[in-house]
């Protein structure tokens, strides 16, 4: 195999000596889940009372999250792409949340001679808790470092909820799903595109901040969209499908995206839906919202009301997604270096979103805080 740097001094990926995945994070162990949920609320006013009733999930699951092993083994995969392409880079991992915490990978990477990174986020849409939420997390760790004398700078990818590498590996998953399923009547399948609720307040104001707002909800629905009639169309088929939400929080008052999955599977059983097809295209690996409020409570959900449910694999690990996330990383860093060339147009959507963040994009909507990767 040629390597890409053949004949040239200047790798793809410069001006980046590092590549950064940077997630949310989770308990390893029992003691480590009453910890993990208080730094996941912190300053919300959250009593321990409350929390406890969200520890059990992870306690029924031997008080580990399944993120931190999914993250390894993505972690994994990127470096086997990289090498695959003779790319050499190193390629760390942090967390908001939980070890490793952010800002000690980062003191690590500079310990390590890195200079500048580029971070892709396990997450592939806009908004406040899927993006800024995030690049406010990096501002603060890259300037406690520079108060320790310690300058790094740090890029991210783009949302790549409509990359190809994403987008079409979630078709094909959801098409084999589809696939699988025993003769029925095509009105009585229905797919069902699950992502993570939010605070309406929160969608209102996703988006680049030029007034229009709801990216969130707006990203999901395209997808969901696209992903359905690439369904339909590979197998004859002309099936109807559904956004829902899962995981919502906070306190009952505040209107949060509905409607809530559970309910869904309830309204649809009452129409006469025999099987639902459960599609989790909000998120990336088999972390607690899938494994719980999926696999768990929505599964009981539909046992309880006669629907056949059908869930169908998150991307994971798969190739073409890590494929793709390696080929987001070239892009960035091309952009970086100000080269021309082709950027990977969005499917279902050809609209590409920009290197940086605009000014007023996702606000935070509790206390304005600085945040990397933007031009605000």
């Amino acid at each position: 195999m040629t390597s890409p740097q053949a004949g040239s001094d200047i790798s793809p990926l410069k001006p980046y000596d590092g590549i950064l995945l940077l997630s949310f994070g989770g308990p390893e162990k029992p003691e480590d889940v009453m910890p993990f949920l208080r730094i996941v609320t912190a300053g919300r006013g959250i009593p321990d009372e409350r929390l406890t009733t969200v520890a059990e999930h992870y306690q029924a699951f031997g008080g580990r999250s399944p993120i931190n092993d999914q993250n390894r083994l993505l972690l994994a995969a990127l470096r086997s792409e990289l090498d695959r392409r003779e790319l050499r880079t190193p390629v760390l991992w942090g967390n908001r949340n939980f070890t490793p915490f952010l800002v000690d990978t980062l003191r690590e990477a500079h310990e390590a001679g890195m200079r500048r990174l580029v971070t892709i986020l396990t997450s592939a849409y806009t908004s406040y808790s899927s993006c800024r939420q995030y690049r406010e997390d990096l501002a603060v760790a890259v300037s406690t470092l520079a108060d320790e004398g310690r300058e790094i700078d740090v890029d991210k990818v783009r949302p790549y909820f409509n990359h190809p590498g994403f987008s079409r590996a979630n078709a094909r998953q959801v098409t084999e799903a589809v696939r699988s399923l025993k003769e029925c009547r095509d009105d009585e399948v229905r797919l069902v595109f699950v992502t993570h609720s939010i605070p309406e307040a929160m969608d209102d104001t996703s988006g680049p901040g030029d007034g229009e707002g709801n990216a969130y909800r707006r990203e999901h629905l395209a997808l969901a969209a696209a992903v359905t009639e690439e369904v339909n169309a590979t197998l004859g088929r002309t099936l109807d499908h559904e956004l829902v939400y899962c995981s919502r929080s906070g306190p009952p008052s505040q209107p949060w995206l509905e409607p809530d999955v559970n309910d869904e599977l309830r309204s649809l059983a009452s129409a006469g839906v025999k099987t639902v097809v459960v599609a989790p295209i909000g998120f990336v690996s088999d972390h607690m919202e899938v494994r719980f409020d999926l696999d768990t409570e929505a599964a009981q959900t539909a046992a309880e009301v006669g629907l056949e449910m059908v869930r169908v694999p998150t991307v994971g690990t798969d190739p073409e997604f890590v494929s793709g996330l390696v080929d987001l990383v070239l892009e960035r860093a091309a952009q970086a270096r100000g080269a021309s060339g082709v950027v990977s147009a969005g499917w279902p959507s050809r609209e590409v979103s920009p290197p940086v963040c605009r000014p007023g994009c996702c606000p935070n909507l509790r206390a304005a805080k600085p945040a990397l990767c933007g031009s605000d």
